[in-house]
């Protein structure tokens, strides 16, 4: 059975906020030290930070990266982190049972950033902390006035404010396993009363509040509808955490996870446009997917790393195969999420959690998952487009009729291309896939590029990368349509040049 994809140029979801494309660096594992961080590498810069990696992180073009955690940041206290390192203490990290050398801390990791050529998304600690030591940060940060904490940070070397903008109050405070977990309730008058005083003290800042921590959480939806009673005068955005897992090797089931993924974000922001209406409020809170990823290799692995110790390994996933294809289809659905998802955050960008790997003193590399999320930050940007799939179906745990072909498409800003992001969840079945592009005079393709050829297992290493993107041929235009042949279990970026727009 043939594939039929229908686009319309003028049928638009919404503008695609540039910040769907960011990451997120936590103090875990070898996230920081002998990942972004290794003084004694040969690729060194003068400040410490490993510009094999760098290289790396650069064309993932990251609107922002989120900093410093996660679960750790519920037990932070960023005054460890400024300062002469000479002078900075070694803490015991209770988040991951780990030892912090706070040897990177706020500034550390805010001019990596502007080497790095991105912005930050910090959070604050409302676990351990306070709504005082929240405007304290935020004052080290970005501080004008000469008080306390911006002479400290002009001291410590940086005279000009960092002008971070977007900040995170708190990291997942429904969790058990977080430090110092609260109620909604207590949660939501902390996050109120500290996003006053933030917003007080630097007017043009963005917040986000704590959502559930996962969607499976017992108090999910109540959790939501609690804390925007609190503070929903205050905020701009709602977090959505999500990890996926195929510990049982249902390959099929796995990949529908994004359709559950679906129905998460518009679950959330259905509670979002619901307290707006009960306020009969102007103000919108939009969405922010600050964690997603796949999370279970590891885990399965059963290999804990001793306690203590430092940098502790822990949750080095090894991403596979399959992983890259959902996570084609994760993008894909935040993409066709546009209107209400504002930020989303690969969890994390490297070593753990990451699609990025590195040897303490060695080698660096990108795992499966990399490709898809490159290719998507380079050209799925601008607006994104209603995209109508009639795709062969299939029965799992998710669903009963999910489709094989799963899609997403994009305008770009200067509306001269449209780029398609095609995932095929099929492990044996080609896709014959017939596109049709409605309201456009001429266009031709320009770029065709597939992840293929692989099994669901296999992955990447510092010297081996039998998942790589190459050059993608078997597509053709006739009359109008664009005929695709999709390989079987497989992700594929078409970009097609529009010579003329037709106008409505």
């Amino acid at each position: 059975m043939t594939t039929q994809i229908r686009i319309d140029a003028q049928a638009r979801i919404a503008a695609i906020d540039d910040r769907i494309y960011s990451s997120f660096i936590e103090h875990m594992g070898r996230a920081v030290y002998t990942g972004i961080y290794e003084p004694e590498h040969e690729s060194a810069d003068a400040f410490g930070f490993r510009q094999d990696v760098m290289e790396m992180i650069r064309p993932l073009n990251l609107a922002n990266i989120r900093y410093p955690g996660g679960n750790f940041l519920s037990g932070y206290n960023w005054l460890d982190g400024i300062g002469p390192k000479e002078d900075r203490p070694v803490r015991p990290d209770l988040a991951w049972f780990a030892l912090e050398p706070n040897l990177v801390g706020t500034d550390e990791f805010l001019q990596w950033c502007e080497r790095l050529g991105t912005s930050a998304m910090l959070g604050v600690n409302l676990g351990t902390g306070t709504p005082q030591s929240a405007c304290d940060l935020l004052e080290y940060v970005n501080g004008t006035l000469p008080t306390q904490y911006a002479n400290l940070r002009r001291a410590n070397g940086h005279a000009k404010p960092y002008g971070v903008k977007l900040w995170c109050l708190g990291n997942e405070m429904d969790g058990p396993w977080q430090i110092c977990a609260k109620t909604a309730d207590e949660y939501g008058r902390i996050a109120c009363e500290s996003a006053k005083m933030m917003k007080w003290l630097d007017p043009s800042i963005e917040l986000v509040a704590c959502g559930s921590s996962y969607r499976t959480m017992p108090t999910f939806g109540t959790w939501e509808k609690t804390v925007l009673e609190h503070c929903y005068p205050y905020i701009d955005y709602l977090s959505l955490h999500q990890y996926y897992q195929n510990n049982d090797g249902d390959v099929p089931s796995f990949l529908a996870r994004s359709v559950e993924m679906d129905r998460f974000i518009r679950e959330v922001a259905d509670i979002t446009r619901a307290e707006k209406a009960r306020r009969d409020s102007d103000h919108d809170v939009f969405l922010s997917f600050d964690e997603w990823n796949i999370w279970y290799h590891f885990q399965s692995e059963g290999v804990i790393p001793e306690k203590w110790t430092f940098p502790r390994a822990i949750e080095e996933e090894r991403y596979d195969g399959a992983d890259a294809l959902l996570v084609g289809c994760m993008i894909n659905t935040l993409l066709r999420n546009a209107d209400v998802v504002k930020i989303a955050c690969l969890a994390q960008l490297v070593n753990t959690i990451a699609p990025i790997m590195t040897e303490p003193g060695g080698k660096a590399w990108v795992q499966t998952i990399y490709y898809p999320f490159l290719y998507a930050s380079r050209f799925g940007r601008g607006t994104s487009l209603n995209i109508l799939i009639d795709s062969p179906g299939y029965a799992c745990s998710v669903g009963d009729a999910i489709p094989s072909v799963d899609g997403a498409a994009t305008l770009s800003k200067d509306e001269n291309e449209i780029a398609l992001f095609l995932v095929n969840r099929s492990l044996t079945q080609e896709q014959d896939c017939e596109i049709s592009l409605a309201n456009l005079c001429a266009m031709r393709v320009i770029e065709c590029v597939t992840l293929c050829g692989f099994s669901a297992g296999s992955r990447n290493t510092a010297d081996t990368a039998p998942v790589h993107p190459a050059e993608f041929h078997h597509y053709a235009s006739r009359d109008g349509t664009l005929h695709v042949n999709l390989p079987a279990f497989s992700w594929t970026m078409i970009r097609i040049r529009i010579d003329t727009l037709a106008q409505p």
